[in-house]
C-alpha cells in the first residue's frame, strides 16, 4: 500500500462507502506482509518515500521470489538488486512482465507511479569499468520516476572530457559521482557544481586500491566541502539518497 491508496481508504471510510471493520482488515497487512520465509516491509513506501527493494545476493531463488511477490502485491511493482543472470532467467518465468539488465544486475517489475518535476539527476562515472555501479544508480532512479542524464568515461585522467560537459552538469538537480582507482572524480565535481554531490567509490582498481577502500578514503578526506559519500559499489544507496533529497517538500 502506498500513500495515495491509504488516503483513498481513509476517504472511503469517511464518506461511509467502506465499513470500518473492512478497512481495519485491509490495514492488518499494512506494516509488513509474510511471504514464505520473507517478511516484506510494505510500509516503507509510506515512511520513506521509496519501497523496499530485494537484495538478491546471498538469497535463494525462493526467498527472492517470495519477496518480489509480496512487494508486487503491495505496490504493483518491485525492484531486486544484485541479481545474477541465472536467477534472472528463473525470475522471468515467475514474473514475465519484468525486465533484467545484465550490467546493473537489476530486475525490475513495473515502476513507481510518481514523477519528479526537478531537473535530471546527473550520474557521472570516471570510466566504463564503473558502469555496473553507475547503471545501478541510474536505473534505480528511473524506476522511481526520476529523470537521469548519464555521463560516462569522464575521469580526471582526461579532465578536458569532464570540463566539456560542465554546463550540463551544472544544470543537474543532484550529481552522483562514481569512481574507483584513487577516487578523485567526486572531489573535482564538488568544487565545480552547486548541486548536492553524492560520491560512490567502486572496487575498480589495481592492488593498492584495496577493492575500493583507497577510493572510499579519498572521498571521505575530500577538501570539497559538503560531499556525501556512500559505501563501496553502493549505487543503489546513492540513488535512494538522491531520491530523499528530491522528495523534500519545497520551501514555503
Amino acid at each position: 500500500m502506498n500513500e495515495s491508496k491509504l488516503a483513498d481508504l481513509l476517504a472511503q471510510v469517511s464518506v461511509g462507502t467502506l465499513p470500518p471493520d473492512q478497512a481495519l482488515e485491509r490495514l492488518r497487512t499494512l506494516p509488513f506482509a509474510e511471504s514464505g520465509q520473507v517478511l516484506a516491509d510494505t510500509h516503507r513506501m509510506i515512511r520513506q518515500g521509496f519501497p523496499e527493494a530485494v537484495y538478491a545476493e546471498g538469497k535463494t531463488l525462493a526467498q527472492t521470489t517470495d519477496a518480489l511477490t509480496a512487494l508486487v502485491a503491495a505496490h504493483g511493482g518491485a525492484l531486486a538488486t544484485r541479481v545474477t543472470s541465472e536467477v534472472a532467467s528463473s525470475l522471468l518465468q515467475c514474473f514475465p512482465t519484468g525486465s533484467y539488465d545484465s550490467v546493473s544486475r537489476l530486475y525490475r517489475i513495473g515502476q513507481m507511479s510518481g514523477t519528479f518535476s526537478s531537473a535530471p539527476v546527473a550520474v557521472v562515472c570516471a570510466g566504463t569499468s564503473d558502469l555496473p555501479v553507475a547503471e545501478e544508480s541510474a536505473q534505480t532512479l528511473e524506476f522511481a520516476g526520476a529523470k537521469v542524464n548519464r555521463f560516462t568515461d569522464v575521469g580526471v585522467a582526461g579532465l578536458h572530457r569532464l570540463l566539456a560537459r560542465l554546463d550540463d552538469l551544472r544544470a543537474a538537480s543532484i550529481v552522483i559521482a562514481i569512481a574507483g582507482m584513487e577516487g578523485a572524480l567526486p572531489s573535482v565535481l564538488g568544487g565545480l557544481v552547486a548541486a548536492p554531490v553524492i560520491a560512490v567509490p567502486t572496487s575498480v582498481g589495481y592492488g593498492a586500491n584495496l577493492h575500493g577502500i583507497s577510493a572510499l578514503l579519498s572521498m571521505l578526506n575530500t577538501c570539497a566541502s559538503g560531499l556525501t559519500v556512500v559505501n563501496i559499489d553502493n549505487g543503489f544507496g546513492a540513488a535512494v539518497a538522491a531520491l530523499r533529497i528530491l522528495n523534500m517538500p519545497p520551501k514555503a
